[in-house]
């Protein structure tokens, strides 16, 4: 890939692609590149009503942010994107199906009961108060327009209601309830006989026979995997930051910067927003006219701001610190004297006129109590511009050089080896998935080329070369003779316990007494419920799933565990006591009633009207 980068940038293909945009612009114009000759196209139709391409990629993107949030070490080249598709599209379309479903119920919600909703979700809200800036800025950041996102909520919302109201809808007899606390709470009571391996070690022989036939018959269990040895270089922010020494006057000078940040300043503001239209300005200089008046600022936010939320209460949006708010609403508001009111100022949400109401600051900590944590501040902060430049000029030397010598010289980086990495990948930093696969690439494995300039984690970054690389081979017999002899010994060994226990167990089924088929006597274990764990949960499982004997008689059974047998007598069944007043019924009840509303809750395209208008494929979107 990297040698046909190199080759082909400035080649005859990348110069028929950029003609082929051109004549397509010059013929079609851009909608031909962007968008098709016709209206917004749709991925699906549910009952004649559309599921827009831009819905369901906004949907897909959404979906791809939050799975990669999920991992442990995000890396877009681990999503199944076509899987993505797969499910946001029938997503859509349940999803669309019920809304219908909702539109024939006469189900729907007010105006008013979707900016209720919005004004109490908390990522709309700053210092616990609902904000009309963040709520706009949050929308934007995903794509959407204020309309736009009412309608999905609203949408949405009632969705929700109906899947609710069918999951809840589920019914579950107190019969059904009784019957299965029984035979959840019942105990057992019980005899074990322990069948050791020894008794059966005469029966264990592993012949070289035995050894050459499983060796020749599972080639698979002994394959070696592809490995490389590599030589790497690491580049860490942390590492720079450690080697920067920071003096006492540096220090000292770098606290008496930060005075107004460690005091940290809040101010609490009030506004009133006017819609940013033709007519703002003569309606914010009636308003600047009217507080000029003497009339109160409070009364007006609540008469005039667009911002209804913080208009009830007088405009305040409460406390906040720097950076909180748009960059222009902010640099107004810390230039005020607590009391006064700005000029006119416009954000993207409107015409705002600020005032300042309240100041408030913490007090500076003394230089020893902060000492530590500003000297790390200022290093990493020092160390930042020098891991810039020194990841830039590590890309470079290290897709020009041959080797990792140089590099690692010009940067004074310490050369790293690791040996036996596989595709699955090795120890830190080879569990990174997009580095391994870049050392397994044809240009790293085969071309001789070192890997690009991977980030491993947040400001860590490596490049690795392979040194040596080894074919998948089957290991030899004499290196895996010993442990194909311990697992067909385990084997036989778990084998003649199974028979040896059987057999015992049907002797004693058959009326024979313990005393004649075995040395050792019964273990005896009274009122055991299914849960005891200090006998392990294979005793426990073959116990409760021997019949129940009957007045009088004995069920026989037997395991393996580990490296012994257990022989099981169950003399009796105790059944389950029930309180039908016990937290335990009730929870149980509204388990199953919510199973039986779960089955009752099935979306299903078929029979709905749904015409699919696009394939989901490999190469993405493919009109069908």
């Amino acid at each position: 890939m990297l040698q046909d980068m190199r080759e082909n940038a400035q080649g005859t293909i990348a110069k028929i692609i950029i003609g082929l945009l051109i004549l397509s612009l010059s013929v079609w114009g851009m909608d031909a590149i962007i968008g098709g000759f016709s209206g917004e196209p749709e991925v699906a139709t549910v009952n004649g009503q559309d599921i827009t391409e831009r819905e369901f990629l906004r949907v897909v993107q959404l979906e791809s942010q939050n799975r990669l949030s999920r991992m442990e070490r995000p890396d877009p080249s681990l999503l199944d994107e076509d899987q993505i598709r797969v499910d946001v599209l029938q997503a859509l379309i349940e999803e669309q199906v019920l809304a219908q479903d909702a539109d024939r119920q006469g189900l729907a919600l007010s105006d008013a009961d979707i900016d209720a909703l919005i004004t109490q979700m908390p990522q709309f809200q700053v210092d616990g108060q609902f904000n009309r800036d963040q709520f706009v800025t949050t929308v934007r950041n995903v794509g959407m327009g204020v309309g736009e996102f009412r309608d999905a909520m609203r949408k949405q919302t009632v969705v929700n209601q109906i899947r609710a109201g069918i999951v809840a809808s589920g019914v579950v007899t107190s019969n059904s309830i009784t019957r299965l606390m029984k035979i959840q709470n019942q105990t057992r009571d019980f005899r074990l006989l322990n069948i050791s391996a020894s008794a059966v070690a005469d029966q264990v022989n592993v012949s070289a026979g035995d050894i050459q036939a499983f060796y020749d018959s599972n080639p698979n269990l002994f394959q070696q995997p592809e490995q490389v040895d590599v030589s790497y270089v690491v580049l860490s922010l942390n590492a720079l930051a450690d080697a920067i020494v920071i003096s006492d006057e540096e220090l000292l000078t770098y606290y008496q910067s930060r005075e107004a940040d460690l005091a940290r300043e809040e101010r609490r503001a009030a506004h009133i927003l006017v819609e940013d239209t033709a007519d703002a300005d003569a309606v914010v200089e009636r308003i600047q006219q009217r507080l000029a008046d003497g009339e109160d600022f409070a009364a007006l936010a609540q008469e005039l701001s667009i911002d209804t939320v913080s208009g009830e209460q007088g405009g305040d949006l409460g406390f906040a610190g720097r950076g909180v708010y748009d960059p222009a609403f902010d640099e107004a508001l810390f230039s005020l004297e607590p009391g006064t009111v700005s000029d006119p100022v416009r954000t993207s949400f409107g015409v705002h006129l600020i005032k300042l109401n309240d100041i408030r600051r913490s007090d500076v900590p003394a230089l020893a109590d902060v000492a530590a944590q500003l000297r790390d501040d200022l290093s990493r902060e020092q160390a930042r511009e020098a891991y810039a430049q020194a990841r830039t000029t590590l890309a470079d030397s290290a897709y020009a050089a041959d080797n990792l010598e140089g590099p690692a010289k010009d940067l004074n980086l310490e050369l790293r080896q690791a040996d036996k990495i596989t595709r699955n990948g090795g120890g830190e930093p080879f569990d990174h998935a997009g580095l391994v696969r870049q050392l397994f690439s044809e240009d790293v494995l085969n071309g001789g080329y070192n890997t690009e300039l991977i980030d491993v984690a947040d400001n860590r970054a490596v490049v690795a070369r392979v040194r040596v690389y080894r074919e998948a081979e089957v290991l030899p017999l004499d290196g895996v003779e010993d442990a194909i002899r311990s697992n067909l010994e385990a084997e036989k060994t778990r084998t003649a316990l199974a028979a040896r226990a059987s057999e015992m167990a049907a002797q004693l089924q058959a009326g024979e007494s313990l005393q004649d088929i075995a040395d050792d006597s019964w273990a005896t274990y009274s009122e055991q419920p299914r849960s005891a764990p200090e006998l392990g949960g294979g005793v426990m499982q073959t116990v409760y799933a021997l019949p129940r004997p009957r007045a009088g008689d004995v069920s026989y059974g037997h395991t393996i565990t580990g490296n012994s047998a257990v022989v099981i007598a169950l003399d009796k069944v105790n059944e389950g006591e029930v309180n039908t007043g016990s937290t335990e019924y009730v929870q149980l009840q509204e388990f199953l009633a919510s199973l039986d509303g779960q089955r009752e809750y099935t979306p299903t395209s078929s029979g709905c009207g749904i015409t699919p208008r696009w394939g989901v494929r490999s190469t993405g979107l493919v009109h069908s």
